[in-house]
């Protein structure tokens, strides 16, 4: 037998064992769909996912929301206008609050990979994310999906060409942990559930 094939191993030897050698459950699936790959990450983040075709199923689900929870007649911070119109229909203050019951808002993206939601000032003023309710409602479209955070940066960077955002930061931990790790050190959990309305 050649030396070098006692030494170095045989290379059809090698690639036997590459293939062999079993993937990280945190390696993402490169061939999995962006859509699907976020939706599992999300979920395994805590956070409640609702998909809907239309925005009369955003509507419905919004109420079913304030239901489930019984906020209906409570105070929301809400900073977008193009919201207004959810909150004035289930006559929700959102005008000069002190004691908000929760957020509702719209984000950047949808950060596949490591199932997080981008905010920026656009959707959070000044407000750092632990300022915020405990409990968040977004309301996004799949057009909004991302693979990675570095492709969110770049969707930002071309989105606000000259007034480019400040206060870019993500949420990723929607429920507490029972034992704090090194992983969500620093990190402050929220009550999320996302709205994503099928626009592509």
């Amino acid at each position: 037998m050649n030396i070098f094939k006692k030494i170095f191993g045989h290379q059809d030897d090698a690639e036997d064992q590459e293939k062999n050698v079993s993937k990280s459950q945190y390696t993402p699936d490169i061939n999995t769909p962006v859509d699907e790959l976020f939706t599992i990450n999300f979920k395994n983040n805590g956070g409640k996912f609702i998909y809907c075709s239309s925005m009369n199923e955003v509507h419905d689900n919004f109420e079913n929301i304030l239901e489930e929870n019984d906020w209906f007649e409570n105070e929301v911070k809400c900073f977008d206008s193009r919201l207004f119109h959810f909150l004035d229909e289930n006559r929700l203050e959102y005008k000069n609050v002190t004691n908000p019951t929760f957020f509702f808002t719209p984000c950047e993206n949808l950060i596949a990979d490591e199932g997080s939601i981008l905010f920026s000032s656009k959707q959070l003023k000044q407000y750092k994310i632990d300022e915020l309710p405990t409990n968040i409602i977004v309301f996004a479209s799949t057009s909004q999906l991302t693979m990675t955070k570095g492709d969110s940066l770049r969707n930002i960077k071309n989105k606000y060409d000259k007034e480019y955002p400040t206060n870019i930061t993500a949420i990723k931990y929607f429920e507490k942990t029972k034992e704090e790790d090194f992983l969500h050190y620093g990190s402050c959990h929220k009550n999320l559930y996302l709205i994503l309305l099928e626009d592509l």
